[in-house]
């Protein structure tokens, strides 16, 4: 992959609080960071793919050609759409995550169990989204969940944008951001 192409990765920070920070960092193949967008989503909410959409739409940056986001359901449970990410941005969208799981509907049902709407709101995107395909780079493991691509260049990006280590770097610098930029909000006066 050509060293200039650009990724924007998006991952949040949640420091306690209704609100958790997200950052969307906008990085080349070639490790160069090149741009960066700061937002919010609710914890527990069901507006994480609409952020996303909007860290995109608020950059600008039609030479990005990939979007990886950082797990699937961030925030408590704010699970993320992305069919609607890709349909948005016309872009390929990969989910990435490192631990193994079976799946989070236990999860879902025992955290929402006591909210029938709430829950089906939830299984009903969860459901909608791909199958996790496990991915080895540099020695360890992550699991893809892609929209727009084939699961072959799935792995390509995931591998052109992870030097090192096991995490890729534009959600690597998007969740520093987002730490940063959550210790900031906490410190202000009024913070969430």
């Amino acid at each position: 992959m050509n060293q200039g192409v650009r990724a924007l990765g998006v991952a949040e920070s949640t420091g306690g609080g209704r609100r958790a920070t997200v950052a969307g960092s906008v990085v080349r193949a070639d490790r160069t960071f090149d741009d960066l967008v700061l937002d919010s989503w609710t914890v527990g909410g069901t507006d994480a793919t609409d952020t996303v959409i909007d860290c995109w739409e608020h950059l600008d940056r039609e030479d990005v050609r990939y979007l990886l986001v950082a797990g699937i359901a961030p925030a408590w449970f704010n699970v993320l759409d992305l069919r609607a990410i890709h349909d948005a941005t016309e872009r390929p969208v990969l989910s990435v995550s490192f631990e193994a799981s079976e799946g989070l509907e236990p999860a879902l049902r025992d955290a929402f169990g006591d909210d029938p709407e709430a829950l089906e709101v939830r299984l009903a995107t969860y459901d909608r989204q791909p199958p996790r395909e496990r991915v080895e780079v540099n020695g360890e493991t992550c699991f893809v969940r892609a929209v727009g691509c084939e699961a072959a260049e799935a792995r390509e990006v995931i591998d052109a944008f992870t030097p090192e280590g096991g995490r890729p770097e534009p959600v690597r610098v998007a969740r520093l951001c987002a730490r940063g930029g959550d210790d900031f909000r906490h410190r202000l006066p009024d913070g969430d």
